[in-house]
């Protein structure tokens, strides 16, 4: 058992909550049993699993059983100890240690089952972590062919995005690039980039979210940029009754998808 606040393992645990100690050792910290169920659900690689039984989730024998079957390290520790390498106020007791996975261009295409009808969502330039994460679980709810995160303002391994996501950051590809690069690889592919732009003519129903599809969501603060907009095959609106002049862009993303997914659904009600 872990006991030791100062144990080298748990330093470095700590220390995975630093953006470029994550990018240097291309390691990241998986914590809570929902996301963890998930991430064994998907077959994700666990390198090391702590568990406190302690607390609620750290006595789950079969989950933990099932980690050290497909070959993690797993290590019972302290309360004390866990609630150190925790991020979170109120910790449930299971917290892992992963190699940061293949987010390139190329794993989404490999992903995609039939081009013809793909689904994609880009969040361009997101920068809230709990914004990224919902978006992940909406595409994951739709069975979206994969996210691009393009022009990254946040780390898709921070701590929050797998927290928000609630384990959809295994369960759907992603990838990360340069905007330009992603607006390359989506010409290459043949989707139609549809922009979500509250200055856009169409509303979101009026327009044909059936075929191979992009669907292009822009930062919280200034949306997407003229660049984007250049890309797009068409840009829709959703209407704003209120006062409000914008929604949250995890909410539009939301929007978008299910509708995209309703009208294929539609043209395939078998």
């Amino acid at each position: 058992m872990l006991t030791s606040l100062r144990n080298p393992r748990v330093r470095e645990v700590v220390r995975l909550r630093n953006r470029r100690r994550r990018q240097r050792d291309g390691r990241f910290v998986i914590e809570g049993w929902r996301e963890l169920r998930c991430a064994a659900e998907a077959g994700f690689p666990i390198g090391s699993l702590f568990f406190c039984p302690e607390l609620p989730a750290g006595a789950d024998a079969v989950l933990i059983r099932r980690f050290a079957e497909a070959g993690a390290e797993c290590e019972e520790t302290s309360r004390a100890v866990f609630e150190r390498m925790s991020y979170r106020r109120s910790p449930d007791g299971l917290l892992a240690v992963a190699g940061t996975p293949d987010i390139g261009l190329d794993a989404l295409a490999a992903g995609c089952a039939e081009p013809r009808a793909a689904l994609w969502l880009v969040a361009a330039a997101i920068e809230v972590p709990g914004n990224l994460g919902a978006m992940l679980r909406s595409a994951d709810a739709v069975g979206a062919d994969g996210v691009l995160v393009a022009d990254p303002k946040i780390d898709l391994f921070n701590p929050n995005v797998v927290r928000a996501s609630i384990g959809a950051l295994f369960s759907v590809p992603v990838a990360v690039a340069e905007a330009e690069a992603a607006r390359a690889w989506l010409r290459a592919q043949g989707v139609c980039v549809v922009v979500a732009d509250p200055t856009a003519d169409t509303l979101w129903a009026n327009a044909n979210l059936a075929g191979a599809l992009a669907i292009v969501i822009g930062s919280e603060s200034a949306g997407v940029d003229d660049d984007w907009r250049r890309a797009a095959d068409q840009t829709v609106r959703l209407p704003m009754a209120g006062r409000a002049d914008s929604l949250n862009a995890a909410s539009v993303a939301a929007v978008l998808l299910f509708e995209a997914r309703r009208q294929r659904d539609v043209q395939s009600p078998g």
